[in-house]
């Protein structure tokens, strides 16, 4: 049985959400809080009594949410932007690099894939997919022995969103030096992990996962060696410099982040982004990692109890917050309507089982999925 001292902490935090108790798929969305609900509600209320004031009202909630997203990638905003989601900023990393080779995990989410394939469609980058070790991980390793002097770039993802195994970003830093660029996809991990994002040169993130602000949000963060090299191939008339000045003339590309801008994005959405990040930083990124990990700990040991078999890495320093696992002899799909009818909500995949707690994850929710693998016995 679970210790009922285990959880202690974070006090507070979870009466921002309202989220079901076996609510256990963070991985695929996540609920927003009060804060974000009341964000959004407020943006648009004042959206539906505009006046000569209103548009630049609202417009103040991307400086907002663009500050608070640059002090929790280690950086600031003037290499900080808004975007819609992760993907759009994946294309926009991708279709910057004119030509070489991008190292890709072949198994990595499929928004690190179409970026790469539509850029070799081109002419312009060319894949390299990589293939994973024996327990499907990415690793300096296998990056090492794909890297050859056409290379000018590694795309990742932080953390690996069928196992939760956590990338090491400082050793593929150090295994790729300084002249080729480092692109992380951090949506499984940001807010959640406290990761070294400074080291990487592109970051991207969108907010609907474990950021909990809900769809159409999202941001990149860009080095200074990724705002010289990546070619400024997507901006739109908002990424560009004297954005207020209809001169009919072209701009040139801001100089920072921003010229990864296609068109200005929803006031509305950028309140939720904004409401969500200031409540990571304000419980902090280390106490809700700590208070995942306990979680993620508790449901291993309670899958592995009811005979289930672990996919995700065991030590706690290669994971982040996801668990998949199988039942041997149980096909996924039965595992999954044992889940249900103890109204646990997982993500079901074809070969697993994936189970993704948050820090407002109460322990009942543990003992719901030790029922339901029980009740297949």
């Amino acid at each position: 049985m679970i210790d009922p001292h285990a959880d202690a902490g974070l006090p507070g935090y979870a009466e921002h959400f309202e989220a079901p108790e076996g609510y256990l798929d963070f991985a695929r969305y996540g609920p927003p809080s009060h804060d974000v609900l009341d964000a959004t509600a407020a943006a648009l209320a004042h959206s539906a009594r505009a006046d000569q004031h209103t548009v630049d009202d609202l417009m103040r909630a991307e400086p907002r949410a663009r500050a608070a997203a640059a002090r929790l990638a280690g950086t600031d905003p003037e290499h900080t932007v808004l975007l819609p989601n992760a993907s759009t900023g994946l294309f926009h990393a991708a279709f910057g690099i004119p030509g070489g080779t991008v190292l890709v995990p072949a198994g990595d989410f499929p928004a690190n894939h179409y970026p790469w394939r539509r850029t070799a469609a081109l002419g312009r980058a060319e894949p390299r997919w990589l293939a994973p070790d024996a327990r499907g991980r990415v690793t300096p390793d296998t990056v090492a022995a794909a890297l050859t002097d056409d290379v000018v770039a590694l795309a990742v993802s932080a953390v690996d969103f069928r196992t939760g195994h956590r990338a090491d970003l400082p050793a593929l830093r150090d295994l790729i030096g300084p002249d080729r660029l480092l692109i992380v996809d951090g949506i499984q991990g940001f807010g959640i992990a406290e990761l070294p994002w400074q080291i990487a040169d592109v970051v991207v993130s969108g907010g609907q996962k474990w950021l909990r602000a809900s769809w159409s949000t999202g941001f990149a963060t860009l080095s200074d060696r990724a705002l010289e090299r990546l070619e400024p191939t997507l901006t739109g008339w908002t990424g560009i410099e004297d954005v207020a000045l209809f001169d009919d003339r072209e701009h040139p590309p801001a100089a920072g982040a921003q010229r990864w801008s296609i068109t200005n994005l929803s006031p509305v959405t950028a309140a939720a982004l904004a409401a969500a990040l200031e409540l990571v930083e304000a419980t902090t990124v280390r106490a809700i990692e700590a208070r995942i990990a306990a979680r993620v700990d508790q449901l291993i040991d309670a899958v592995r109890s009811c005979g289930g078999e672990i996919l995700s890495p065991l030590a706690p320093g290669e994971r982040a917050g996801i668990v998949s696992f199988q039942v041997p002899g149980t096909d996924p799909a039965t595992v999954g309507k044992a889940l249900h009818a103890h109204e646990v909500t997982p993500t079901v995949r074809a070969t697993s089982v994936r189970l993704s707690p948050h820090a407002s994850t109460p322990l009942a929710a543990v003992e719901r999925v030790r029922a339901a693998l029980t009740s297949l016995r």
